[in-house]
Order: C-alpha cells, then structure tokens, then sequence
C-alpha cells in the first residue's frame, strides 16, 4: 500500500443522478455519494477525472439549456489515516437473516455471518441494491441451487448464497474484484466452485439462480448471456438499478416473467423466472 492517496471532492448544484451515472461509467474504482456530491479516492492523482467532470458539465448545461455548477477540490491525504477512518465507518449491518461484518467486529451467534474485509470499491451489504440482492438470494436460494454470480466484486452475494447451502461460481471483468471475492471467500471459510475472471458468457454451464448487481446499462448489454445461464424455470435476480431505468432493463427481458419486485430509496432489484419454454 502506498504512503498517500487522493481525494477528489464533487459538489453539484442539481441533476446528481446524471452526475452519478457519470461516475458510474468513467471510474472502477468506486466512490462515496454524499449530501449534494461525491468523493472519489485513489491512489493515483485525479486531475483528469476532475477534467472529465468539467467537461461533462460543460456538455450538460448545454444539451438542457440550463445551468449546473460542478465544484471538484483534491487533497492528498496519508494513507494511514484513511485505513483507519474506513474501519470506523464500516459497521455490521443485518439482512434478511444475514450479519455482514468485517473482521474487525465480532459476528453474530443467531444470525448467518458474513465476514466482508472490503476494498474501497466493493459491497458490504450497505448499500441499497446489494442489501436487496441479499433477501433476494435470503427467499430464493435453497440447499443444493446451481448458482452464478455476476459481477462478484466483493464475493458478498455468492458467499450468503454459499451459506444458504448452494453451489456457487462466480466471475467479474475486473481482476480486483476477483481478488477481493477469494479473500473473502477465505476469511469465511467457504469455497467458490469455479471463479473466472471475464463475462458470463464465458460459462458452458446453466444455473438454477443468476444474480447480476451491475449498472442497468451493462444488464442491458449482456442480457442475452445472462438470460441463456438461466436454467428453464430458473430465477433471475437484476439489482442496481435506478427507478427510472427500471423499463429501459425491462425491455431486453420481456421473455421472463416478472415475478417480484424490491424496491430500496431510489433503487430496484427485479426477480425474474425463465418463462421460455
């Protein structure tokens, strides 16, 4: 780990969803929302991303003819004290019959745990679409399902699938994600059956349950290999989805029956069944 990191403060005056979507797009690194903005972190400078940010408003205050003020500050800040502000922040969290907690606090004697030491990018069960993709996985997943994980990041949803008793592989385009899942993977004991670093479309096989926590733009994108890793009758669990993207994503699943729908602040986890047959 490196001495320092960078911080880049975003502060907009309107449309943050835009802004988020932005976000969403141009870095894989993860970020923070905040009251009226973002914080971005990395270990390299983000002066370009500060210069993206500019220009995308630049491009926004024209298309709607109107104006939007985007403030973005950075400092460099010692990697130490991050660690431990981080450690402060993350707190146990209960879904759905599961305790996520990192290892730093003590887990549940009721509850399933889940042990997630994670890496500034990747989920701990507090934000909405993974906390609904928990009582998703919670209600569908049974001992013995074939399940496949899309998008792992931190491994959080294929391990509660793990501990449900189910038959897990995972897979994400990033290998950091893919690094973070088999840490967590070991911190609780548990063992993916295949774990790949690449698209869905990489798997000859197919699956009871597909879980894919991705952005609605890349659930559209690859709809066709999520939708052919789904078993016959198999279900389908869509999340990290924004309420106004909800019938964009819909459009590209209209063979699959909608059979229950979580709904979190503004975001939307779909369950579909495979209907083809």
């Amino acid at each position: 780990m490196q001495e320092s990191y960078y911080e880049l403060t975003v502060k907009v005056s309107s449309h943050i969803d835009l802004f988020r979507d932005f976000l969403n797009d141009t870095v894989d690194i993860g970020f923070e929302e905040i009251d009226g903005g973002f914080i971005v972190r990395s270990e390299d400078e983000l002066e370009i991303l500060s210069w993206g940010l500019e220009q995308f408003t630049s491009a926004l205050c024209k298309a709607l003819k109107i104006n939007v003020e985007c403030e973005c500050s950075q400092k460099k800040l010692a990697n130490n004290d991050w660690v431990e502000i981080y450690k402060k922040s993350v707190s146990p969290v209960e879904i759905a019959g599961f305790y996520v907690h990192p290892s730093w606090n003590e887990p549940s004697a009721e509850l399933i745990n889940i042990k997630i030491d994670p890496a500034l990018a990747f989920g701990t069960g507090h934000h909405p679409t993974t906390a609904s993709a928990l009582r998703a996985i919670s209600k569908y997943v049974k001992h013995n399902s074939s399940v496949l994980d899309v998008g792992c990041g931190s491994g959080i949803l294929g391990i509660g699938a793990i501990k449900l008793g189910a038959n897990v592989d995972a897979c994400d385009t990033d290998p950091a994600s893919i690094q973070n899942t088999l840490q967590n993977a070991k911190l609780n004991k548990v063992e993916f059956k295949n774990v790949w670093e690449g698209s869905c479309s990489l798997t000859k096989e197919t699956y009871d349950i597909v879980i894919a926590n991705i952005v609605a733009d890349v659930l559209t994108f690859i709809a066709k290999d999520l939708k052919l890793a789904t078993k016959d009758d198999g279900i389908l669990i869509l999340s990290g989805i924004l309420d106004k993207y909800e019938d964009k994503v819909l459009k590209f699943y209209k063979d699959f029956k909608t059979i229950q729908k979580v709904t979190q602040d503004e975001w939307v986890t779909l369950i579909l069944q495979n209907n083809r047959n």
